[in-house]
């Protein structure tokens, strides 16, 4: 999986409920542990999600880069879902808060001159903490998703009330899942009924 598809999970952390409301995956410092157990063979080399402090402090410094990513995939569609237009911050806000946090652990070149070679030159991250690590991280993966060509596909789910992105596989998909997808029929199942209903 491409490193930007790190930010759609990211992104995924805001989900509908099941039951006509919103949940958030990272509403406790709980959660960010579990989605970092989760996920963890999903992070970048240098980010090891054991030893990233599950607390309040990271759990803020991740939901704060969340905003800003999922602000940003808002922008890459034809039409945000409306239950998330709320949430959205000003595109400008976003991008300085991505860059930020992809700032937050910059990468130095290191001089490498074998014996037996020419001299070459590889990168190095230089991570200040395992928080600052996390969140450049996520921030360089919705750069590389933003940047690279999966952009494209990327559409809002159009089912009432959901909120998750999603990389369209086949030019007519227009829901994340197929639950999505059986809620949608069935609200429009209920609009007719009730439209009949009403002007019998």
């Amino acid at each position: 999986m491409p490193n930007g598809r790190l930010a759609l999970r990211l992104a995924a952390t805001i989900r509908h409920d099941g039951a006509g409301g919103v949940a958030d995956d990272l509403a406790d410092p709980a959660g960010l542990a579990a989605w970092l157990v989760e996920h963890r063979d999903l992070l970048p080399d240098g980010v090891d999600a054991a030893s990233v402090p599950t607390d309040e402090q990271a759990r803020a410094a991740v939901v704060a880069l969340r905003a800003a990513t999922r602000s940003l995939l808002a922008r890459c569609v034809p039409a945000p879902s409306r239950a998330d237009a709320h949430r959205l911050l000003p595109v400008a806000e976003a991008v300085e808060r991505v860059n930020a946090a992809a700032a937050l652990a910059p990468v130095a070149p290191v001089l490498a001159w074998p014996d037996d070679g020419p001299p070459a030159v590889r990168s190095r991250s230089i991570e200040p903490d395992a928080v600052s690590g996390l969140t450049a991280a996520l921030a360089r993966s919705a750069i590389d998703f933003l940047t690279g060509p999966d952009r494209e596909r990327l559409r809002a789910c159009t089912a009432p009330r959901c909120v998750r992105y999603f990389l369209q596989s086949h030019g007519r998909q227009e829901f994340c899942k197929p639950s999505c997808s059986n809620r949608a029929r069935a609200a429009r199942h209920y609009q007719r009924r009730h439209a009949t209903d009403t002007t019998s």
